[in-house]
């Protein structure tokens, strides 16, 4: 199953208004600010096999002996999604041609190249193991080739990947404890955290957690999809899940002044991702969304592009529309990757390291706080 659920159509076969705006916002050096393409960047939310370009998927395909079905893409050059029901066929179906480790090594090192060259310094990316497992990959398998595409990165571009695992709620509980039960038994330096994806309205954090009991347990950090297409209901359930420190999305508890509060004084994280917010029409446009609201409460918040290619976005993009559409100048940005990298799950001795790395590119720019 995708780990994703839209809930607005495209309509005509086509982009919509609102992904369009998004495409057409996917340039990290547009807005009002030439520099935001040089200021360091840090991106917490992307799932990984949502990074994969419409390019690389026929690639993959190609490699191992696959015929995409005609419809999956537009113009071979855009995912053709229309509405819900094709929004999970097409991500499913993409997803699909990511077989073997070698194709995840070149999925991860194509995306961290990619962040890299638009000044990312840090990425964490979403692993989903079910989605290895339905093309019949180990999770050993899986692992070697997002280990190696981090390593690749990290030696041709300087780029820190590291891994959350990612549980899909509406494969039910006992699959989640299952793998959260996986990844506590298979410790890596690399895997530093726990998440749950997929339908988040029809499936309610409280039954998750024993999973989570195990992913903490085992000094995962952990975050939790809420708030996005649920309310804030769904924001206090997540937050009352063990070890939860950030929130993936967690937008819509700006509809609770109560609850933006709690985010503030407890110090949660949340995951932000307005292109994505505003290609699924969870916010009609940039001009509705809580991002600019939620920072002036107090709120941590950072930055992150979801599923990339699907909603013509990018880490720099975002960064981008940070600065035309929520007017944040180069400092309030390099706040946003101190911000993202606190709140990361690097142990502290890479936090330190890139907190200095971006101490050394602002040199110069007025910071709204220090490091």
């Amino acid at each position: 199953m995708a780990l994703r659920r839209p809930v607005r159509q495209i309509t005509d076969g086509g982009l919509s208004d609102a992904r369009s705006a998004a495409i057409a916002m996917a340039d990290p050096t547009s807005g009002p600010s030439a520099s935001v393409a040089a200021i360091p960047k840090a991106e917490l939310h992307v799932h990984l096999e949502g990074t994969a370009k419409p390019e690389l998927v026929q690639r993959l395909a190609a490699r191992n002996g696959l015929a995409l079905p005609s419809g999956l893409l537009h113009d071979h050059e855009t995912f053709a999604w229309r509405d819900f029901p094709d929004f999970l066929k097409t991500y499913d179906l993409a997803a699909s041609a990511i077989r073997t480790a070698q194709d995840y090594r070149d999925v991860v090192l194509t995306y961290l190249s990619d962040c890299a060259a638009e000044g990312a310094v840090y990425v964490e990316l979403i692993a989903s193991p079910d989605h290895a497992r339905a093309v019949g990959l180990t999770e050993e398998e899986h692992r070697a080739g997002i280990f190696q595409g981090i390593d690749d990165a990290r030696a041709a571009h300087e780029i820190e990947g590291r891994v959350l695992v990612s549980v899909v709620r509406h494969l039910g509980v006992e699959a989640a404890e299952r793998t959260a039960a996986e990844a506590a038994a298979m410790a890596h330096p690399y895997v530093v955290g726990f998440n749950m994806a997929g339908d988040e309205a029809g499936f309610p954090p409280p039954p998750f957690t024993r999973a989570f009991e195990i992913a903490h347990d085992a000094g995962l950090g952990c975050t939790v999809h809420a708030g996005e297409h649920a309310g804030p209901e769904s924001v206090r359930q997540a937050l009352a899940l063990p070890g939860v420190t950030r929130l993936s999305h967690g937008v819509r508890a700006v509809e609770e002044p109560e609850l933006v509060r709690r985010l503030a004084d407890g110090g949660i994280a949340l995951e932000v991702c307005p292109t994505s917010n505003v290609a699924l029409g969870v916010y009609p446009d940039y001009a509705a969304h809580p991002f600019g609201a939620l920072r002036a409460a107090g709120v941590a918040v950072t930055l992150g592009s979801d599923d990339p290619p699907y909603f013509g976005a990018s880490i720099g993009g975002e960064y981008g529309v940070a600065a035309e559409h929520f007017g944040l100048d180069d400092a309030a940005l390099l706040e946003l990757t101190r911000t993202a990298l606190r709140a990361s799950f690097a142990d502290d001795d890479l936090k330190q390291e890139l907190l200095e790395r971006v101490r050394s590119a602002a040199d110069g720019v007025p910071c709204e706080k220090g490091a």
